[in-house]
């Protein structure tokens, strides 16, 4: 045999065992991805249930003529993790309130953390808006709300979750939630402050959840 043909007889004794450790490395990562993906559908994660426990009006003010509403809110929020061993990371998580799909305060940052497996996190944030200009036809169904006695409003949460299950956890997931809010309107405060309207929270209200 020749030296060129040792040599080639080297260089393909090379190429074949570099097939087989990439081939070996391949299985390894299909065999481990098969195994997170098991483990996932055996254990389905369930969505985060979430409920508005109490709605509060500070403030709520409508300028007639310009259609400016200035509000403030202090909500309570709760979250239960249903799952028996899946935790959940809130990595972002913001809320902010709605009128017939109009945003009127500005999006508040609530603290990210840890659920573990059935634990409940409660929030207690104030929403603030301050001088949102309103759509004339929107200012006109508020102001008519108001003289009927009731108002419709909804908290939306927004922001970004992880699964986690074991020392795994998964990428991010967009989070949405959606709160009704009833309010109904009585032209006397009982606090004595003027002739403020009272806003009264009917009741705890169960969420939409989007993930």
């Amino acid at each position: 045999m020749t030296k060129k043909d040792c040599g080639n007889h080297r260089e393909h004794k090379r190429h074949k065992m570099f097939r087989r450790l990439f081939a070996a490395f391949l299985l390894l990562v299909i065999v481990a991805l098969l195994a997170v993906l098991i483990v996932w559908l055996v254990l389905r994660p369930t969505k985060p249930k979430f409920y508005l426990q109490d709605a509060s009006v500070v403030q709520f003010n409508l300028t007639s003529g310009v259609g400016l509403l200035t509000s403030v809110f202090q909500i309570t929020l709760s979250s239960r993790n249903p799952n028996d061993r899946i935790g959940v990371y809130y990595d972002r998580i913001d809320a902010y309130v709605l009128y017939k799909g109009q945003q009127i305060t500005a999006a508040t940052a609530l603290p990210p953390g840890y659920q573990g497996h059935n634990d409940v996190t409660v929030w207690s944030p104030y929403l603030y808006g301050v001088a949102v200009p309103l759509a004339p036809y929107l200012a006109d169904a508020l102001s008519q709300d108001e003289n009927a006695g009731y108002i419709l409003l909804y908290v939306r949460v927004g922001g970004r979750l992880r699964w986690k299950v074991g020392t795994w956890i998964s990428g991010h997931y967009h989070l949405q939630v959606n709160c009704p809010v009833f309010l109904t309107i009585d032209g006397r405060n009982p606090h004595g402050d003027g002739p403020v309207p009272y806003f009264h929270f009917r009741q705890m209200t169960s969420c939409s959840v989007d993930v």
